[in-house]
C-alpha cells in the first residue's frame, strides 16, 4: 500500500470529534459528561475570562455545536471539548453573525 494510501485510511479511522452529553457548574469548577461517558473537570481558572467572571455568569453555560464546545455567550468564551479532554485549555474566538467566511 503506497504512503498516501496508508494515510487516507488512518485519516478515515480516526474517532469523530469528542461531544459533551451535558454542561454544569459546581462552584468554579465546569463538569462535562463527554460521549464515552467520561466526567471530565477543569477550573475555571484555566481561563482569564472565566476566573474573572460571577458565578451568576459562569451559571449561563450552554452546550454548542452539537455538544463539541462549551459557551459563555455573555463572556464571550467557547471552550472546546475536544481540547479539555487533552488538557488543552485555549480560548476560540466565536464568530460574529455577520463575518463572512
Amino acid at each position: 500500500m503506497s504512503a498516501a494510501r496508508a494515510m487516507a485510511a488512518e485519516s478515515e479511522m480516526k474517532a469523530p470529534p469528542l461531544a459533551a452529553r451535558a454542561c454544569r457548574m459546581r462552584g468554579r469548577r465546569v463538569y462535562l459528561e463527554i460521549d464515552d461517558r467520561r466526567e471530565i473537570s477543569f477550573p475555571v481558572t484555566k481561563y482569564a475570562t472565566l476566573t474573572y467572571a460571577s458565578q451568576v455568569e459562569l451559571e449561563l453555560i450552554q452546550l454548542q455545536d452539537e455538544g463539541r464546545s462549551v459557551t459563555w455567550a455573555n463572556l464571550d468564551e467557547v471552550i472546546q471539548v475536544e481540547d479539555v479532554a487533552h488538557n488543552v485549555f485555549v480560548h476560540t474566538a466565536r464568530r460574529s453573525a455577520g463575518a463572512v467566511h
